[in-house]
């Protein structure tokens, strides 16, 4: 049986050694790269081809969080399992948002490291106890939050109508962080992106919605009811 392709981004040396160690002895996977930071990351993916990456989310420059995004957008059968020592609901939710499969405590054993691997590979989304508690918690909460019928109807309308514009959900956020009047850098730091990434989607919203400025945009948008009720 082929093994799976395995591509590792992790800054830690001692850390990112010992994950080369251990799956050096699992003969049905094969690491076939790993890098200390995630400035490559799409020639990487495009490059190897990897089934898998193990992705650590505190990454130098670009951050773990924005290279999975990359992984996605350049090979979207890839699947990313995020490797960190952070519990915090923003940078999971994030991490999932942005096309993560999997997320593991890096405290998490050897065992199910690997076999958290297997599983992404097989389809499913390995995660830590202490992270699929917090998933739990955070889908209970929305649940036992009350919607009213104009309030679902209102939300239907809005992604009725950035779906006819062709906006994908991570430009329709941008555009509405550009109707609450926050700044290109403040776009960055709520989506853990680059500011390059933001203009990036910016200049996407402005071909589809025919706009030539941040201010046409924002007028789009409060008349056709894309950025809720403001």
């Amino acid at each position: 049986m082929t093994p799976l392709r395995l591509v590792i981004f992790e800054d830690n040396n001692d850390f990112r050694e010992s994950l080369l160690h251990l799956f050096r002895f699992t003969p049905d996977v094969e690491v076939v790269a790993a890098y200390p930071d995630c400035s490559g990351v799409r020639n990487a993916v495009t490059q190897w081809k990897p089934e898998v990456v193990l992705m650590d989310i505190d990454m130098p420059g670009l951050n773990g969080i924005e290279a999975t995004a990359a992984v996605k957008e350049a090979s979207p059968t890839t699947q990313v399992v995020m490797l960190t020592v952070s519990e915090e609901e923003d940078r999971i939710f994030q991490a999932l948002r942005n096309g993560a499969t999997g997320y593991l405590l890096k405290k998490s054993g050897p065992d199910e490291l690997v076999e958290s691997v297997r599983l992404v590979h097989k389809g499913g989304s390995p995660m830590s106890p202490a992270i699929a508690r917090k998933v739990l918690q955070f889908f209970h909460l929305t649940q036992a939050i009350p919607q009213t019928p104009a309030a679902v109807q209102k939300a239907v309308e809005i992604d009725d109508e950035a779906l006819a514009t062709g906006l994908t959900p991570r430009e329709q956020e941008i555009l509405e962080a550009l109707v609450d009047g926050l700044s290109y850098k403040m776009i960055a730091a709520k989506h853990f992106i680059s500011t390059d990434t933001v203009k990036n989607h910016i200049q996407g919203i402005y071909r589809k919605l025919h706009v030539n400025s941040k201010g046409e945009a924002i007028s789009y948008a409060l008349k056709r009811g894309l950025a809720g009720n403001r």
